[in-house]
């Protein structure tokens, strides 16, 4: 039993070491003057370090469980693990000098981005409905908490009420339709519900109406239209660093929820939820990237562009296949990476008592600053999907997997729908580089923030032009985690 314990452990060991920092970082922040607060930041970074060593050592080639089949450890775990880590240590890189000069620069930020870490952590290893409801529910808190960061804007303030509201909403709608799929299959475990759907079909009716539930209640976590209602405000009314964190890596970790749900537990009802999928991806992309147009706020301009990636990524999962289920997965960590160099480059030209949070505020950026600018153009080119960027390679291998799915019609209507969503990318291309400035003066960014920025910026380019071995990596981590 002790032996059984301790192997069950093990398999945690990078969730353990990641709560136990987090409550170090919290401690820590009680006894050191604001002029320290670098330590805090380095501990944050030595916790995703050490997070990432202790998940690279023991690579999971294999399928592994833990905790009654609850936990489980696979490629596709430590996959997307890695990348998480990744993912949160450029945000702290980014953010940093954004949250000193708003005062926000506190050991609670840190604290409640690495618990919001441990609850993806969670959802991208959960095998059991429960844990992933209980991983989710620890992501959500922090993210309504960290919306409200900066308690004397009023603007803030509201977002998180709304969010917090309809994410309540959202979170009761999960777990009605959890609550179904255990009352049709008397399990709550993803292997045992789906083994019992092929071997036992059971009342259909109940099944479906949980599905309903159940992928309402992810489209919200995903930000899909029609759940798509809280995405502008929230990323308007929050901080900007906040705004990037919510926009990317617990993307990372509602994929992969989705994907095991209901690629792995409901895969038997695919024929229900690919319906559901198809509606939802048409609606997003249409919906995104028409609305998008409208904006002058350049942070609802990026809400309205995610709603349309999103429906590019579901464009992949409801292909139903292998290379569908890639393609998502590498669609997902390419937006993720492009959502942080386009936040990045927007909090690089915020300053304090100033915002930079319109269109026009990129006005001439190419006279100011040619190399940022430059770095902007790869991230708008990257985003419209203009090769030979990854934004690319993501579109065309998600459209290709939904193609040789059958769905030749709707791929044509994404293809129109990029086209039009390329307008605001370029709108902005065109700010930088053909009007006269609206701001004066030259760009003031620390040094290490300027090589990474570069280095993620560049990174969209150099993998675009070789994508395959990125792709094989992400083929690879499904394949091991749906054999």
């Amino acid at each position: 039993m002790n032996q059984l314990i301790q192997s069950d452990l093990f398999l945690i060991l990078p969730e353990i070491f990641v709560l136990s920092m987090a409550m170090v970082v919290l401690m820590t922040d009680l006894f050191i003057k604001p002029s320290a607060r670098w330590i805090i930041f380095a501990l944050s970074q030595f916790t995703l370090l050490g997070g990432a060593y202790l998940t690279g050592q023991h690579f999971s080639h294999e399928t592994q469980f833990a905790f009654s089949n609850m936990f489980v450890r696979d490629g596709l775990a430590d996959f997307l693990k890695m990348i998480s880590y990744i993912g949160t240590s450029l945000i702290f890189f980014y953010s940093r000098s954004y949250m000193k000069d708003r005062d926000l620069y506190r050991g609670e930020y840190f604290a409640l981005v690495l618990f919001a870490l441990l609850g993806m952590m969670i959802m991208i290893s959960s095998h059991n409905m429960l844990l992933v409801y209980m991983g989710l529910e620890l992501l959500s808190l922090c993210l309504y908490s960290l919306t409200a960061l900066d308690r004397d804007n009023q603007k803030a303030t509201e977002s998180a009420i709304k969010y917090f509201v309809l994410g309540a909403l959202a979170s009761g709608l999960l777990l009605y339709g959890m609550s179904m799929i255990y009352g049709a299959t008397s399990s709550l475990d993803l292997s045992v519900i789906s083994t019992t759907l092929l071997n036992h079909p059971t009342d259909h009716a109940i099944l479906i109406l949980g599905l309903v539930f159940v992928v309402a209640g992810l489209a919200f976590k995903l930000g899909a239209v029609p759940f798509q209602m809280w995405v502008p405000d929230v990323y308007e009314g929050s901080p900007s660093s906040i705004a990037m964190l919510i926009s990317s890596v617990p993307k990372l970790a509602a994929f992969a929820i989705t994907l095991r749900i209901l690629g792995e537990g409901l895969q038997s009802m695919m024929v229900d939820w690919k319906q559901m999928m198809l509606i939802m991806a048409v609606l997003s992309i249409g919906i995104g990237n028409i609305t998008a147009i409208a904006q002058r706020n350049i942070k609802r301009m990026y809400a309205y562009s995610t709603i349309s990636h999103i429906g590019f990524i579901l464009f992949g999962l409801m292909s139903g296949t292998l290379n569908g289920y890639a393609s998502s997965l590498f669609y997902v960590v390419s937006y993720m990476f492009m959502t942080l160099v386009s936040f990045g480059i927007l909090m690089m030209m915020s300053r304090k008592n100033f915002e930079c949070e319109l269109l026009e505020d990129f006005k001439g950026l190419n006279k100011r600053n040619p190399w940022y600018a430059f770095l902007m153009l790869i991230t708008m080119l990257s985003m419209a999907g203009i090769p030979p960027t990854i934004g690319f390679y993501a579109k065309f291998m998600v459209l290709q997997a939904a193609f040789d799915a059958g769905f030749a019609i709707f791929v044509v209507y994404a293809v129109m729908m990029a086209l039009i969503g390329m307008f605001y990318y370029m709108r902005i291309v065109k700010l930088m580089y053909f009007d006269e400035p609206k701001l004066k003066g030259k760009l003031d960014v620390p040094m290490d923030m300027q090589w990474i920025l570069s280095a993620n910026a560049l990174a969209l380019l150099v993998v675009g032009l070789v994508p395959h071995t990125f792709m094989q990596a992400t083929t690879q981590a499904v394949a091991l985690s749906l054999h």
